[in-house]
């Protein structure tokens, strides 16, 4: 493919099914890719990804660090077990769309209370079947994550110089403070456990350690969990002050995942941040882009990632104990660990490539990691993160 022709990689990349098409997607580079649409009709300009998780293409989409994206998944089964509240990481899907080798089937599962097509469509976003995606994840992974326009046409009708226009007319995600799209409008109480067989999600019964979560885009589960290890959460926007987040008294403070640019999140995180850690000796503790803002604000530096990582089967190394875990990730940008100041240590590294994964203060109850330990791939190889950040506020107490 490295050698082939836009006009040969659009030939290369029709799809796999012998009918016409309803949907396509146009790359900034004049790469074109046909397919057929399902969802919601219409256009989205985004990043494409991929995402090699075997399971969880709802929690996926609806997870507001993919804001911005459209995502590519490498397992062909996607849409088999419909989809349910349950498994919702926020109100809505956040993804702009989703790309997938085969259509959609209809479910075949218990939990299922709706197919993935009419959620696709209720919910305006836009998907593309019949398209060899582990042949476009190679693409991905070569020449590293495009800016593209998708377009789900019934009657196959495309404008494609207007689809290329476009494409080129994205400015990508560097740069972008797309936390501030995502983040909550209002304060607010979390008071739901995680998921028990035969009794969903527990209500908090009992007050534990009072933490303040800052919403860069956090994911449901990621509260739950705190709340299930012993938290009583106040879940607050993107943009709140450290003035504001201390007037609550909080034991700890707890940042979350998002999506975009940390250099431009940063530009008001960092600062309240620094405040916090100033002005109070609380337990702090990061993940995703909670991790990239930490690390900004102790003096490192984050850089753009070629593709990114986004799965389920990423292993990552404690430096301190060599215990490997597997874990899910999700993140186009990485904390370059060179940049690390003295007193602030690397505490896990991803054995794919390196990257760093993890940070902590020397002396300091704060820390923070790259990965999901909520999603649980391993299925609970990191939940002891959530532990320990409840160990540091029980120790500081």
């Amino acid at each position: 493919m490295t050698s082939s022709s836009p006009t040969e990689q659009a030939q290369a990349l029709a799809p796999a099914v012998n009918t016409k098409p309803t949907a396509c997607i146009a790359m900034a580079d004049g790469t074109i890719m046909y397919g057929i649409g399902f969802g919601a009709e219409g256009t989205a300009v985004a990043e494409l990804c991929f995402n090699t998780a075997m399971t969880g293409y709802q929690e996926i989409m609806t997870d507001p660090s993919y804001a911005g994206q459209v995502i590519t998944f490498t397992f062909p089964h996607i849409g088999n077990t419909g989809v349910t509240p349950e498994d919702h990481e926020t109100a809505s899907p956040v993804a702009a769309g989703m790309v997938v080798k085969w259509n959609p089937t209809a479910p075949s599962n218990w939990r299922a209370t709706d197919d993935l097509k009419r959620w696709m469509e209720a919910n305006n976003r836009i998907g593309i079947g019949g398209i060899d995606t582990r042949r476009l994840t190679r693409f991905i992974r070569q020449h590293g994550a495009p800016h593209i326009a998708i377009q789900y046409a019934e009657d196959g009708q495309f404008d494609i110089d207007n689809l290329l226009a476009k494409a080129r007319g994205f400015n990508g995600i560097e740069g972008m403070d797309l936390a501030k799209e995502v983040t909550c409008e209002a304060p607010y109480s979390w008071n739901e456990k995680r998921w028990v067989w035969g009794e969903g999600f527990p209500k908090v019964t009992e007050k534990g350690h009072k933490v303040i979560a800052i919403d860069y885009g956090a994911k449901r589960n990621i509260l739950r969990c705190l709340a299930s290890a012993g938290c009583d959460v106040t879940v607050l926007p993107a943009s709140a002050t450290a003035e504001e987040i201390l007037a609550y008294e909080p034991a700890g403070l707890f940042l979350s995942n998002g999506p975009g640019d940390p250099e431009a999140t940063g530009e008001y995180a960092v600062p309240m941040i620094r405040e916090i850690l100033e002005k109070s000796d609380i337990p702090v503790f990061g993940i995703c882009l909670g991790h990239q803002m930490l690390a900004l604000a102790l003096g490192g530096q984050t850089l753009k990632m070629n593709h990114g990582h986004h799965g389920a089967n990423h292993p990552v190394k404690d430096v301190s104990t060599g215990k490997v875990e597997i874990t899910s990730m999700n993140h186009g940008f990485a904390v370059d660990s060179q940049t690390l100041p003295k007193g602030v240590v690397e505490t896990h590294i991803s054995l794919f490539d390196g990257s760093n994964c993890g940070i902590a203060m020397e002396n300091r109850p704060v820390f923070s990691v790259q990965h999901h330990p909520e999603a649980s791939p391993g299925p609970q190889d990191s939940y002891y993160l959530f532990e320990r950040f409840v160990s540091h506020m029980d120790h500081t107490a």
